[in-house]
């Protein structure tokens, strides 16, 4: 999933006054911008196709945080393992259930159960949704009438893509959508404690890397084993290191930590509503995915809810 801009930066109070970008600023931060959620919504796809051809979800979550937490490991103990670079074991560890294996887990289980499409929109929508609570209700910001819009829009998106699961896939299909809507809303809470912890993003995504290969490896290892890995072949491995690992892992955290800083934390927020768009483009070029007409009609209403709810 994706970060708040101003996840990625701690506490909104922190954010210094940015002066308006030159234009070479705004193209640049714009392409990141963009190039992070293209890594995102690639990330949806490669897991909708893992599903498909074997890897459970554990394995999933494996490739998506082993390879890049050995990069993370050797810098948090650089940094300082006792206190995990000053965050603390147990923020560390709350901030990891949050935004990491576990989490990973619940949405690629929910592709398991329901289409490409369902994921892609309901994961994101609910993130947005929950996190303009959270800030309303624990950080006390102002819910202005224009979020309120936009949170009301994006609810009814999620209807719509509810009911379509009901009619069309049954009652398992609903229980997908849950499960992508609670990694959602683990997202907004990571994202909530972010701010009122004052941890950087950055910060948070190396220490949750570094615990992935501390703790969930070894877990992984022992109660999954390597038998679905090694029968799968080193292509379909190499694909999911790749895109999980470092296409919706590692890069778009520092692209949009770089639109962030060039654009500012207000014009960045817009670019986390190109993750659905982007997911279903590539799924119906990737895997040949047709999305649904009703699935079209909840993405579009969710988009206008980002639009409303993520101004700033």
């Amino acid at each position: 999933m994706f970060p708040s801009p101003i996840a990625l930066h701690g506490s909104p109070t922190l954010l210094p006054k940015q002066p308006k970008p030159a234009s070479s600023a705004i193209l640049i931060g714009s392409l990141c911008g963009a190039g992070a959620s293209l890594g995102w919504a690639a990330g949806f796809v490669a897991a909708k196709h893992g599903v498909e051809v074997g890897f459970s979800p554990a394995d999933l979550a494996f490739h998506r945080f082993f390879w890049t937490g050995m990069l993370m490991l050797p810098i948090v103990m650089q940094r300082g393992l006792i206190d995990l670079g000053g965050m603390g074991w147990w923020r560390g560890l709350v901030l990891s259930v949050l935004s990491g294996p576990g989490q990973a887990m619940l949405a690629y289980t929910g592709f398991i159960l329901v289409p490409l499409g369902h994921g892609t929109t309901i994961q994101p929508a609910c993130a947005a949704l929950f996190g303009l609570i959270l800030a309303t209700l624990v950080l006390h910001e102002k819910l202005t009438a224009r979020r309120s819009i936009g949170a009301i829009a994006i609810v009814c998106g999620l209807i719509v893509f509810g009911v379509e699961s009901l009619a069309t896939i049954g009652v398992h299909g609903v229980g997908g959508d849950l499960l992508f809507a609670t990694a959602g809303i683990f997202w907004a809470i990571f994202g909530t404690l972010l701010r009122q912890w004052r941890v950087a993003g950055t910060h948070a995504a190396i220490v949750v890397g570094a615990l992935s290969v501390m703790i969930f490896a070894p877990l992984y290892y022992f109660f999954n084993g390597l038998e679905t890995v090694l029968r799968l072949g080193l292509m379909e491995n190499i694909l999911q290191i790749l895109v999980q690992g470092l296409l919706a892992g590692a890069l778009p955290i520092y692209l949009y930590t770089r639109a962030v800083i060039l654009l500012g934390a207000g014009r960045a927020a817009s670019f986390p509503a190109l993750v659905p768009g982007f997911a279903l483009i590539i799924g119906y070029l990737a895997l040949g995915i047709v999305p649904s007409l009703p699935q079209l009609v909840g993405l579009g209403i969710v988009f206008v809810g980002f639009r409303f709810a993520l101004k700033q």
